[in-house]
């Protein structure tokens, strides 16, 4: 069993900073990609994030500049700092990884039940 558990949501004034933390537990052998999606109201689930374990990164445009994706190997954990903060940014984040449980298992997708992000004033 693996298990992927967010925190760090919150509401937050247009123009703060929000850092989201993930932590993966279980039965884990290795991971390969770990992200940050977003949800907003109405909306299709769509790629905010991306790290892979050797630590290239990967930003939807609209996040670039202002989201910083870091994951730290040793302890299964992935961050997400969000600095300049628009209302558009409004959304549940999930947390998302690729985790192979045995040297002979394939990757399997694992997603957090999600944290809520609320940019207003």
């Amino acid at each position: 069993q693996v298990q992927l558990v967010e925190s760090g949501g919150g509401l937050v004034q247009p123009g703060g900073s929000l850092r989201l933390s993930c932590a993966a537990s279980g039965s884990i052998f290795s991971i390969n990609v770990m992200a940050w999606y977003r949800q907003a109201p109405g909306k299709q689930r769509e790629l905010a994030a991306a790290i892979t374990s050797r630590g290239n990164t990967n930003y939807a445009d609209s996040v670039k500049g202002r989201f910083t994706i870091s994951r730290d190997n040793a302890k299964n954990t992935v961050s997400l700092q969000m600095n300049n903060l628009k209302p558009e940014d409004t959304a549940v984040y999930y947390c998302y990884a690729d985790i192979r449980s045995g040297w002979y298992e394939e990757y399997t997708k694992y997603w957090g039940q999600g944290t809520q992000v609320t940019v207003s004033s």
